[in-house]
């Protein structure tokens, strides 16, 4: 595979702009005038304890030290220091023009306003880059300290302390021109709320308000924070929007909290009211009208150019027969004749936009006119203005992947998606792929072979359940309810072996809500053919030994399969067939043997082919039910700080033509999305065995618990830290000979712990991941050590590096 190669002379211009910025910058006051200070910090003390929303005092400081980059260090001022400062006028005035006029032309007469005919011609392209991604320093401007003291005390105040206060110092280093200042904050004692009540003269809204009274957020002594009494606006919103009060609030004029304050500042009653207007007219309770839906090639299309057609209580307007009028109707939440409700419209416009087929030109809602005089203000009439996709899309993508095993890969891949293939909005998405690259040669680890796999898979997606029967009464449409059929081949080349897969399958999807989704899969079918499967031993010498261990061993007491073997009536899987099923010879061994035969089935257990096992072509399939549930939940705490947990419980149950659940479907453990102490496959588990760890990463599981704790700390835009938890194992639902059977009275004490601190580097849309962890309890070693803070060396911790958060 061919490597890339950088021009020297593009070395040395990375080499000298570097060099450049890091000597001539090294001074971040560099262009810091003469009696002015650079702000280094800004310093908040608290003099009494601390509060839960401290931590968002400091967006209200209207002067920021310039931001850290790389490694905590303020790059971008650096580079900004790094142009020649002779250029630093000329070149703010030349970002003033546009794009199109930046040109030398421009430059040479900036020079000549300037007096500097000297520089006329010069390209200053350095200077420019360095100034356009550099940022100029940012100069301490004391009076937009007492503002910034100001803001902070205001926000405490909006808080819920109302006494709150705030006092500021500088302090200035003229030597180094460089200043900080400090924020000394009081909060002295809160202001909470004495009593609650409401005052809602509309008895519509006051039934449905009192109906969710126990989901309120303002509670009777409870903290005055104006920012819980927007969250419970916003809740009562959407509260009476869902029960049928259209657009109500819509201007921010109709409910609002009263506080008084006469008789104390720190006990205050506290009243909601909510009006329609000063004169108290009633609120009346809207229901859907007329529900149109128009596909078109433009918005001028409708209505002029489209034929009308209904189903259920919908109207549809199309300009041809492309899409059948039931497959959009089962996109429709809203419904005639129903009462009002925003989410239904909500639903509506999620569901047409996730069909893949259609751009909304308008949606639209809106009360029907009702005569001359007034519109009626009880009827909503909606719109949908669709406009269909193009039939084709097709995406071209190449992804470069570098990893110790691969070394440096390419991953092409083509995809075409064909829209509405059968009329009912059906999705044809067809893809081909390829992963090329090379490994190391295990017989010869200075040389490396190719390594490849290139796939092609086609999925078929409908807007709608494949059901024998009509399912809408039990499954509703705001559940959005779709299907797929999945076909797919593939081809691999690794380390002289070689596998071709092929799959199928049919799934079924549901969302609840936005919280709670359901996947069904019907059938799911992997035909897995190994090529070359006799060059496993030449490459894994290793296995090999182990391999021909067992057989010379068993061998002594069976004479007769030697002689078979040698004269090919058998072959080596027959062999190896009679060795792992032969309990009789398995009993007889000392624990030296027993090893053996164990580090030797972990390498054959998953292909050889035992009888009475059914097959097709000759393979043999499995037949296994799988559950998975992943539950996860974030907490925000101090503004920007997250609590992630984490509960994945998995289960596989065999049948039928399976005995155990097929290698590619089991559960293991580690990773850098698992147990972050142990590495994919890496001893971990199942259960509490206690065989070689070298066995045991051929060893897997169909139960898996996994409990993950992640605490996420933001240091800057730029970087994240986080500490973390992670606990879990996978069992078998039977004993395998290794003490690997999942039970209630012991699962608990064979949950491996590992534990770590991370870094997240966000830069643009990607995020890269470093995480650091160490193993803390591993059910695998001897009762009495398992607990390995003697055994934690610092330096030496499990690397995990990724993109992307774990979950």
């Amino acid at each position: 595979m061919g490597k890339f190669h950088i021009p020297q002379k593009y070395y040395k211009i990375i080499s000298f702009a570097t060099f450049v910025a890091l000597v001539s910058a090294c001074s971040t006051t560099k262009k810091v005038p003469d009696g002015e200070y650079l702000l280094t910090k800004n310093n908040f003390e608290f003099e009494d304890k601390k509060q839960f929303f401290d931590d968002e005092l400091e967006d209200y400081v209207q002067q920021k030290p310039n931001k850290k980059q790389l490694l905590f260090v303020p790059l971008s001022l650096l580079l900004y220091n790094a142009a020649n400062p002779k250029y630093d006028t000329i070149l703010n005035e030349y970002m003033t023009y546009p794009s199109e006029m930046r040109n030398q032309k421009l430059r040479d007469s900036l020079f000549i306003k300037y007096n500097m005919q000297s520089s006329v011609g010069k390209s200053l392209f350095m200077d420019r880059l360095y100034h356009n991604w550099g940022t100029p320093p940012v100069i301490l401007d004391q009076t937009r300290t007492e503002k910034s003291a100001q803001s902070i005390e205001k926000r405490m105040t909006y808080r819920g302390f109302w006494d709150a206060e705030v006092k500021y110092a500088h302090k200035l280093d003229s030597a180094a021109k460089k200043a900080s200042v400090k924020y000394s904050i009081t909060h002295n004692s809160p202001t909470n709320i004495k009593a609650y009540y409401y005052n809602i003269p509309d008895l519509g809204i006051k039934g449905v308000y009192q109906q969710k009274l126990h989901e309120s957020l303002v509670r009777k002594g409870k903290l005055l924070d104006q920012t819980v009494l927007e969250k419970e606006v916003s809740r009562i919103n959407e509260l009476m929007r869902e029960n049928g009060f259209y657009r109500f609030n819509a201007a921010n004029d109709e409910v609002w909290f009263v506080a008084d304050s006469l008789q104390s500042r720190k006990e205050v009653p506290l009243v909601l009211e909510i009006h329609k207007d000063s004169v108290n007219r009633p609120y009346k309770r809207a229901t859907f009208g007329n529900i149109d839906v128009a596909i078109v090639n433009r918005p001028s299309d409708f209505p002029k150019r489209t034929v009308k057609d209904s189903l259920r209580r919908i109207r549809f307007h199309k300009i041809n027969e492309n899409y059948k009028t039931s497959a959009l109707w089962r996109t429709i939440i809203v419904d005639n004749k129903t009462i009002y409700d925003q989410k239904k419209l909500d639903l509506t416009k999620r569901n047409l936009l996730a069909m893949n087929n259609f751009s909304i030109l308008k949606a639209r809602d809106s009360l029907r006119q009702g005569g001359a005089s007034s519109p009626n203000d009880s009827i909503v009439d909606v719109l949908y203005v669709l406009k269909p996709l193009d039939k084709y899309e097709l995406k071209i993508g190449t992804d470069v992947n570098y990893s110790q095993l691969l070394n440096l890969g390419i991953s092409p891949s083509v995809d075409l998606t064909t829209r509405n293939v059968f009329r009912g909005a059906e999705n044809l998405t067809t893809s081909v792929a390829g992963t090329f690259g090379s490994i190391r040669n295990p017989k010869n680890l200075d040389k490396r072979i190719l390594a490849y796999e290139y796939s092609a898979q086609a999925s078929l997606s409908f807007p709608r359940l494949l059901l024998p029967f009509n399912y809408y009464k039990l499954i509703p449409k705001r559940y959005t309810p779709t299907s797929s059929i999945v076909l797919g081949a593939s081809v691999q080349n690794n380390i002289g072996l070689g596998r071709t897969n092929f799959n199928t399958g049919l799934n079924y999807f549901a969302n609840v809500n936005d919280q709670v989704s359901h996947r069904l899969t019907l059938f799911n079918t992997l035909f897995s053919l190994t090529k070359n499967k006799d060059s496993y031993y030449d490459f894994f010498v290793n296995d090999d030994l182990v391999r021909q261990t067992v057989f010379d061993d068993y061998f002594i007491t069976h004479p007769q399969v030697r002689q078979d073997f040698e004269a090919g009536i058998l072959s080596r899987d027959q062999v190896s067939e009679r060795i792992i099923g032969d309990l009789g010879y398995a009993a007889s061994l000392d624990p030296k043997r027993a090893d053996d035969l164990l580090s030797f089935l972990g390498t054959n257990n998953s292909g050889i082919l035992r009888s009475p096992e059914r097959t097709i072509f000759g393979i043999p399939y499995a037949q296994f039910v799988k559950f998975d549930f992943d539950v996860r939940k974030y907490f925000k705490f101090n503004g920007n700080q997250t609590l992630v947990l984490r509960q994945f419980i998995g289960l596989g149950i065999p049948y039928g033509n399976s005995s155990t659940m097929p290698f590619v479907r089991s559960y293991f453990n580690g990773g850098s999305n698992d147990i972050r102490a142990w590495v994919a496959f890496g001893g971990l588990g199942p259960g509490g065995s206690q065989i070689d760890e070298r066995v045991r990463t051929y060893l897997m599981g169909n139960i898996k618990l996994t409990t993950n704790i992640e605490y996420r700390i933001p240091f800057t835009e730029m970087y994240e830290g986080a500490i973390f938890t992670d606990i879990g194992n996978v069992w078998n639902t039977e004993n395998n000979g290794f003490d690997d059977q999942f039970k209630f009275n012991k699962f608990i004490r064979e949950m491996g712990v590992g534990s770590g601190f991370g870094l997240r580097v966000n830069v643009a849309y990607i995020t890269l991941r470093v995480d650091l962890a160490y193993k803390i309890y591993d059910p695998n070693k001897p009762e009495g050590d398992r607990w390995r803070f003697h055994d934690i060396k610092p330096l030496k911790p499990t690397l995990n590096i990724a993109f992307g958060y774990p979950f």
